[in-house]
């Protein structure tokens, strides 16, 4: 594999999977960007497994903490985003002025739905969201 990370996404599932395929499918491993992390040179070496096996711990352990520090990182940024203001997604768009009016000539069968949706210029979904969301 090329890097230890390939073999899962937290610290538990890469020891798990490496535990797995070593000691019950008896498969060697080797990592490309860890060349201390190469099972094919130690099939009956005890200490060559004790070595990989500690680096992989290790290796596992700094994998995850990265990642969590990543993730906790990100929280911040998007607090402080908060915090100034920003605001994350589609903004919203507007209701038109006259929106009360056309759903009362819909309603009333004056116009028909493309009418309403055309004079509205909204789509068929929003415009129906919005008179539940209004309760009209």
């Amino acid at each position: 594999i090329k890097s230890i990370d390939r073999l899962g996404r937290n610290y538990n599932e890469i020891l798990e999977q490496w535990r797995f395929l070593t000691r019950i499918k008896k498969v060697n491993i080797v990592v490309l960007d860890m060349p201390l992390l190469d099972t094919r040179d130690r099939a009956g070496d005890l200490t060559g497994k004790l070595i990989a096996d500690l680096v992989l711990e290790i290796l596992s352990y700094v994998a995850q903490s990265e990642r969590d520090n990543i993730r906790r990182r990100q929280m911040e940024g998007i607090k402080a985003a908060h915090a100034r203001g920003v605001k994350f997604g589609r903004p919203r768009k507007e209701i038109p002025g006259n929106y009360p009016e056309i759903v009362l000539r819909w309603r009333r069968k004056e116009i028909t739905n493309k009418q309403a949706l055309e004079k509205s210029g909204m789509s068929h979904s929003r415009f129906f969201y919005t008179i539940k969301q209004l309760g009209l």
